[in-house]
């Protein structure tokens, strides 16, 4: 599967909030939507999922006009992750994520044996079976991020797209959720559209990255070439370095922030 954004506009009330965007994003790709906090990361999502709809501009899929799909093709192949919020709702896990599987059934299906048992492998897969029978309101925030990406997952979807699936937790379930979208991207097959504000996760797991600005500024490429020094100064007014470091004959790159630009 190919989604591409050609030449997408948004605002409200006549004030452009995203201007002239083009990306695509390809088969077992990982792709990050960068940017400092209030610049349309959200609202792009919101764009590309049709529950916004461009001013002017664009998307496609397999290089035909989404709008020439019905929204249930388009839902049978791409699965949304939204923020985790804490939830007041008193479904067990295993039944949330069967949830996930309604893109790909009629109104009246009733869940069956084989969705059960497909609900506990996903879990399992992402090493978190122990919370199968758990309920979502006993859930702490990473376990519920966990349990999004798994009723995500068990639609097998060629595309998932994920709005800041890291936000408000620590630092373990940080890297919990980028390595599980890594193993998401080698062992389902399956490409991955995320939105953040962390550098560092776009340089850890992403192929490419569109990173957005104030004032409508863009840049798109490679991720090595685009969550550069230069570009963390001019997007994030933040002076950085990136610093490469090696563990067990592996290298990381990381951002290094000790300043802010102009101080």
């Amino acid at each position: 599967m190919k989604l591409e954004v050609r030449n997408g506009n948004f605002g409200y009330e006549k004030e452009p909030i995203l201007k002239d965007i083009n990306f695509e994003i390809r088969d077992n790709t990982i792709m990050t939507i960068l940017g400092p906090n209030g610049v349309g990361k959200t609202t792009l999502l919101k764009c590309i999922m049709g529950f916004l709809k461009w001013h002017s501009g664009e998307n496609y899929m397999d290089d035909k006009p989404l709008s020439s799909y019905s929204d249930k093709v388009f839902w049978q192949r791409t699965s949304y992750v939204p923020q985790a919020k804490q939830s007041v709702y008193s479904y067990r896990v295993v039944d949330t994520v069967m949830m996930g599987l309604n893109a790909k059934q009629n109104f009246f299906s009733m869940p069956k044996a084989e969705d059960y048992d497909k609900a506990v492998h996903i879990l399992d897969m992402l090493g978190v079976s122990k919370l199968t029978e758990k309920y979502c309101n006993e859930l702490s925030g990473g376990e519920l991020q966990m349990v999004m990406m798994a009723r995500a997952l068990i639609s097998e979807p060629e595309l998932m797209i994920l709005d800041e699936p890291e936000s408000n937790l620590d630092m373990k379930n940080q890297l919990q959720i980028m390595n599980t979208i890594e193993k998401v991207a080698e062992e389902f097959n399956t490409s991955c559209l995320i939105n953040t504000h962390f550098p560092n996760h776009a340089l850890k797991i992403s192929d490419t990255t569109l990173m957005l600005g104030y004032g409508n500024k863009q840049v798109v490429g490679k991720t090595k070439d685009v969550v550069t020094e230069e570009n963390i100064r001019e997007y994030f007014n933040v002076c950085s370095r990136v610093v490469s470091l090696q563990v067990d004959a592996k290298e990381y790159k990381t951002i290094f922030p000790y300043q802010i630009a102009g101080v």
